[in-house]
């Protein structure tokens, strides 16, 4: 980081980097909003819990197909204000969410919800890495991961305690006014925030952008990995409140309880990762992560009480973001001048992977049961975690200065 970029906080980080992190808070917000109480929306609109599973995937599936423009957007017309933008698009499509008369009309504003969701969180990586040079660069990421984590898990556990009392019509309304008020807070935040604001790209310098970033081998690692990372853990989600159900757990705020146990992992990683990092390495890391989570797949797998599956939740969400920082540190270093188009491709496989999730995990529980199904998951991730040790390497991206 050249001086003069940002003003350091007492930690030697930006202090912009509070901003960043309330903007990926208030976007995460809205992630796992229905995952709690997809049992009632199946049966208010009289699907099967595996059609109304296809929320999750069509809003995964939208948060990925655009970030491809959303990088370039980013990279050409400035981040802050794309940032703040669709914070404000997506708390506008909880709210129309909340009004829908039929399962096309909800499904319509998840896919307005996909959109403004996929314009926050890889800008807000994007902007981290701006400010941060390499050597502080994952833990900063994860102080932006922090505000993500705080939002899909006040997220998830208050969407089925407001599921309990209000619906999920109840769900979206209230998450959506937090979400527009987040977005105004964010807006006037980044007004005194010391955030670089770079050069427009051209389209040309895109175009040069992606053939560095595809010349380098740990763009086909990064990219591979973090969709199999979202088809095997994040396509499990829509899945947990239903399993509940049939240990006669019926309660959404239980639901939504044990769903956040993820994101409370995720904050444990937060405060460790500056510890575990001198003491792994990132080849550690990533072997260390997907077994954790492959053991907490397995563990679910059983059935357990509800009590015992929060607390799996909670290694796994550790151990998923234990490995899943690495990936997020290796795709930042893929390109300097196309970064933002580079982290939206990450987000991009990333999400399809989540998207392509709980259509496999629906196949499966259908055709092949639950405990074959996760016991999969769980040897797909242990061997995804040896691979990417092996074949991820430190290289400085060809458009270096």
């Amino acid at each position: 980081m050249q001086q003069g970029e940002a003003r350091p906080h007492d930690h030697g980080l930006p202090a912009a980097l509070y901003v960043i992190s309330g903007a990926s808070f208030a976007a995460a917000l809205s992630a796992r909003a229905l995952d709690p109480v997809l049992p009632h929306v199946a049966e208010d609109f009289g699907v099967s819990i595996a059609t109304a599973a296809g929320f999750a995937a069509v809003f995964a599936f939208t948060f990925s197909i655009i970030q491809p423009i959303v990088g370039a957007a980013a990279d050409l017309f400035g981040k802050t204000r794309l940032m703040i933008g669709c914070l404000a698009l997506l708390g506008l499509a909880n709210i129309l969410g909340a009004l829908s008369t039929s399962f096309s009309v909800l499904f319509a504003t998840r896919i307005l919800a996909g959109i403004g969701s996929g314009g926050v969180f890889p800008v807000a990586l994007s902007l981290t890495s701006d400010l941060v040079g390499p050597e502080k660069r994952q833990v900063a990421i994860s102080r932006t991961l922090a505000g993500a984590m705080t939002g899909n898990l006040l997220g998830a556990s208050a969407s089925g305690l407001i599921g309990d009392f209000l619906g999920w019509r109840g769900v979206l309304a209230v998450l959506g006014v937090l979400v527009i008020v987040a977005s105004i807070a964010v807006a006037a935040g980044f007004r005194g925030a010391k955030v670089k604001h770079p050069p427009k790209t051209s389209l040309s310098a895109l175009k040069a952008g992606y053939r560095t970033i595809f010349t380098n081998p740990n763009a086909y690692v990064c990219y591979s990995a973090v969709f199999v990372e979202g088809c095997c853990v994040l396509g499990l989600f829509p899945y947990i409140a239903s399993f509940l159900f049939e240990l006669g757990q019926t309660s959404l705020s239980i639901a939504g309880i044990v769903i956040a146990g993820f994101a409370v992992g995720g904050l444990f990683y937060t405060l460790t990762v500056s510890r575990l990092l001198p003491w792994l390495g990132m080849k550690g890391m990533m072997i260390a992560g997907m077994t954790l989570v492959a053991s907490q797949l397995v563990a679910v797998a059983f059935g357990p009480r509800w009590e015992v599956q929060a607390l799996n939740l909670v290694v796994m969400g550790w151990g998923f973001y234990i490995a899943h920082g690495c990936l997020q540190v290796f795709a930042s270093e893929l390109s300097v001048e196309a970064r933002a188009t580079a982290l939206s491709l990450h987000s991009f496989f990333f999400f399809m992977g989540q998207t392509v999730g709980p259509l496999a995990y629906g196949f499966g529980l259908q055709h092949g049961g639950k405990m074959p199904t996760l016991f999969a998951s769980a040897a797909i991730m242990v061997v995804l975690g040896i691979v990417c040790a092996r074949l991820l390497k430190q290289r400085a991206p060809s458009d270096a200065r």
